[in-house]
């Protein structure tokens, strides 16, 4: 079989983001990003952007918060006749510095990205919309 494919997503959370007190960013907003490499990953098999039909399991290992950049990547882990199990990791990869005598605006690259969410989940393709052949794992 060839490569899997693989999806990197960075964006960088905003206000728009934040739901709870102290900037908090939740983890519904993670989880809407990996539907979103999941659409990425069907395109890229199936030419077609397929549904996300269950999560498998979710964890949120680290709080993420406005000003926050990550890194969310996901891989096709099994490709069934319709089906296509994949997982997903969330990165913290640039910091606000919320330290007194900073400027709000100070940020930081971290050295070592922080896990702030891992995924694995199922989504589906029908066959009358893949339009690639995708052997099966």
């Amino acid at each position: 079989m060839t490569e899997a494919p693989s999806a990197l997503l960075r964006v960088r959370m905003g206000a728009h983001d934040t739901h709870y007190a102290g900037d908090l960013v939740a983890g519904a907003t993670l989880t809407a990003l990996f539907g979103d490499v999941a659409t990425e990953l069907l395109i890229q098999l199936d030419g077609d952007e397929g549904l996300f039909v269950a999560y498998d399991n979710i964890e949120f290992k680290a709080p993420v918060f406005a000003g926050d950049y990550l890194e969310v990547r996901g891989t096709i882990t099994r490709i069934g006749n319709t089906s296509r199990a994949m997982s997903f990791t969330a990165h913290k990869v640039i910091q606000l510095c919320r330290r007194e005598g900073l400027a709000p605006s100070a940020a930081e690259v971290l050295g070592e990205p922080i896990l702030v969410a891992r995924a694995s989940g199922t989504c589906v393709t029908p066959k009358s919309c893949q339009r690639h052949s995708a052997p099966q794992t």
